[in-house]
């Protein structure tokens, strides 16, 4: 093998999973410029070409995709025997990548990281925030939270918070406008303020149950977000019902600044879990974050 030859598949990969010098570059800590000329040399070394550049996006080639599919787990198992060395150190050391929604992030994880960085100043922890389902083995997290019942069967997965449950909720005012909604059907004569899908891109249809029944509504109103935390802001200030996560709303319903309807249609259901391949060799580093975030309620 070529000097520099592994290095430049890196930057390969790199380049692969992000579609973009710009962003493989800002990754890899160096130049698009110095980025894209590595790459030319690995297409010139190779006599073939691996990507498809355009003005717009980065795609592999047939080639790049079978050589990013053969040598990307390769290099990542490499990659992780390296980080598992790290055991014969007495402290635990390393970055850990992860990816959670922003619920999950300000709600579980940023309080376990407050407790456990300031314990062990030799880990560095990367948190990705995303709503997307992400694959996390394609794009090279160490792990991602999701719902327990959204966790893939061929994942370990971990319960790191308490069950959840979703309400609907509305400013004082704002309810008093109109007769409360006796079912989810009624929804409909509502303002509703609704949550962009980011996998999807489609509307996030409000889901209810009781007495074995489920229901899917889906609403109409003024606005649209991305963001709970937005989505509750306009709650807050009467643009129409929101649908949040139950402790999202917890001080906000203890001041009267919001109210619950529909209560008795909001069951609770399985809560986040941190959810890693089964065949990853944890580090110490990423050991000793599991036991920071796992569930003991």
């Amino acid at each position: 093998m070529q000097r520099g030859t592994v290095n430049d598949l890196l930057a390969f990969i790199a380049v692969t999973e992000e579609r973009s010098f710009t962003r493989a570059a800002a990754r890899l800590g160096v130049s698009p410029s110095a980025l894209s000329h590595t790459i030319r040399g690995l297409e010139e070394r190779l006599g073939l070409r691996l990507l498809t550049r355009t003005t717009r996006s980065v795609a592999p080639t047939e080639a790049g995709e079978r050589l990013f599919r053969s040598a990307g787990p390769r290099l990542a198992e490499i990659e992780a025997e390296l980080a598992a060395l790290s055991a014969l150190r007495e402290t635990p050391a390393g970055t850990v990548r992860l990816t959670a929604g922003e619920h999950a992030a300000t709600s579980l994880l940023w309080p376990a990281l407050t407790r456990l960085l300031p314990r062990y100043p030799d880990i560095r922890v990367e948190v990705d925030i995303d709503n997307r389902l992400t694959d996390i083995v394609a794009e090279r997290f160490d792990a991602g939270v999701r719902l327990g019942e959204q966790v893939a069967k061929d994942m370990v997965a971990v319960r790191i918070g308490p069950d959840l449950r979703m309400v609907v909720v509305a400013a004082p005012a704002c309810a008093a406008r109109r007769p409360p909604p006796r079912t989810p059907h009624e929804l409909t004569g509502h303002e509703c303020i609704n949550f962009r899908l980011p996998s999807s891109g489609g509307l996030y249809a409000w889901e209810f149950a009781r007495d074995g029944r489920e229901l899917r509504v889906r609403v109409e109103g003024p606005l649209v977000f991305n963001s709970l935390e937005m989505i509750r802001q306009a709650a807050l200030a009467g643009f129409g019902l929101g649908y949040l996560p139950e402790d999202m709303v917890a001080a906000d319903l203890a001041a009267g600044r919001l109210v619950v309807l529909l209560e008795d249609w909001c069951p609770p259901f399985p809560g986040y879990h941190l959810y890693y391949p089964s065949r990853r060799q944890p580090t110490p580093a990423f050991a000793v974050l599991v036991e920071a975030l796992r569930h003991r309620g």
